[in-house]
């Protein structure tokens, strides 16, 4: 199983259990990540993502998404794409 980096953590809203992410990389629905930080260690499928509060099937470089996480996550986290 490979990993490759597709962005960072920017911030985190613990109330909505939502990090925000910057993309380096191109990320879609249905694909996992790994999260991985000094305190984060992690791997979840992306259900759904938005951009500006409107839901999104894909996320280009450069775009700054949100998605739903399962743990905690803190800014500066990697968000590496996991490819099977």
């Amino acid at each position: 199983m490979q990993e490759k980096e597709i962005g960072r953590i920017t911030h985190y809203y613990g109330h909505i259990d939502v990090g925000i992410i910057e993309l380096s990389d191109s990320l879609k629905v249905g694909e996992t990540i790994h999260i991985k930080g000094h305190s984060s260690d992690f791997t979840q499928a992306v259900d759904s993502m938005q951009i500006e509060h409107a839901n999104v099937p894909e996320a280009k470089p450069g775009d700054v998404i949100g998605i739903k996480v399962a743990q905690k996550v803190h800014p500066n986290d990697k968000v590496l794409k996991v490819i099977a």
